[in-house]
């Protein structure tokens, strides 16, 4: 177990290795990013978790470059962090399981619009220290500069965009915010609803003000650790819901399985985000989905 806090019940995490840990978030998403922007374009081998020919059907589609990516990126941690854990989308393997430390890693957030050149994907890199988000890189695709780059944030500090603190402005002449929501969702709670097809794109847009709020019905720990360490750092909420309805979220926690020990690579659960108040995040965008 790590040694950068006082005792198991000690939540902190010395300054310094905190911002190591950004940095190196950092370093990764732009690493990431570099690969994405040199793969675009090309003619990429694409294949389909969930097919069938006869049926017509081909969902979650995954790249050459999605694996290409996690592998660099776990490379390079091993060489950074060799103690911490690591639940990536593509690979299975895990290099420390149950250490406080947990890297929730997503290459390509959004392959769909990847693989069809549509300019909203992401690059995701989230830390978590016993389950609570004190760190994460997004590199995206498209941003508030309109241009690509990365949105970081760890616990403590402030929201940035390449180095640089993020602001955001609220115009009041603007009456309808934005949300993002999955597909399929009508315009609720006095929002104009967007899907984006990425829920990193849609973390770090609410963090950085483009969108007021998102709502994930349910979304794998590597879409929205890192998501939600930028929209806390930025002053916004994360909501999660439980069997009592919704609360602000505290930390990730391990679900219990029958068929296992419990699990971080398996949480999934409904999931909001937003720069307003947490009730009215709730009647804003719906009833949780269990």
């Amino acid at each position: 177990m790590n040694t950068h806090t006082e005792s198991r019940h000690d939540t902190a995490v010395e300054a310094g290795y905190l911002a190591k840990i950004e940095q190196t978030a950092v370093e990764l998403a732009n690493l990431a990013g570099a690969e994405i922007k040199t793969a675009l374009g090309g003619m990429l081998s694409v294949r389909y978790k969930t097919s069938s020919e006869a049926e017509k059907i081909w969902q979650d589609p995954v790249s050459e470059t999605d694996h290409r990516i996690e592998e660099l990126i776990r490379a390079r941690l091993a060489k950074s962090f060799p103690e911490h854990d690591i639940i990536g989308e593509e690979l299975d393997e895990r290099p420390a399981r149950d250490h406080d430390f947990v890297w929730a890693v997503d290459p390509i957030d959004g392959t769909a619009n990847f693989v069809n050149g549509f300019p909203l994907f992401a690059a995701t890199i989230g830390v978590l220290h016993r389950g609570r988000p004190i760190a994460g890189a997004i590199w995206c695709a498209a941003s508030h500069a309109l241009r690509a780059g990365v949105y970081h944030a760890s616990v403590g500090g402030v929201l940035c965009f390449n180095g640089e603190a993020v602001t955001p402005k609220h115009n009041p002449l603007v009456r309808r915010r934005l949300a993002g929501v999955a597909s399929g969702r009508s315009n609720e709670g006095g929002w104009e609803m967007r899907t984006t097809g990425s829920a990193a794109i849609e973390c770090a847009f609410v963090a950085a003000g483009l969108l007021e709020a998102a709502h994930f019905e349910r979304p794998n720990i590597w879409d929205v650790a890192g998501g939600a360490a930028l929209v806390l750092a930025a002053g916004g909420r994360v909501m999660v819901a439980g069997g009592e309805g919704w609360a602000p979220l505290d930390k990730f926690e391990a679900p219990e399985r029958g068929d296992g020990a419990p699990d971080l690579r398996h949480w999934s659960r409904s999931l909001i985000l937003g720069r307003v108040e947490g009730d009215v995040l709730v009647s804003g965008l719906g009833q949780p989905v269990f």
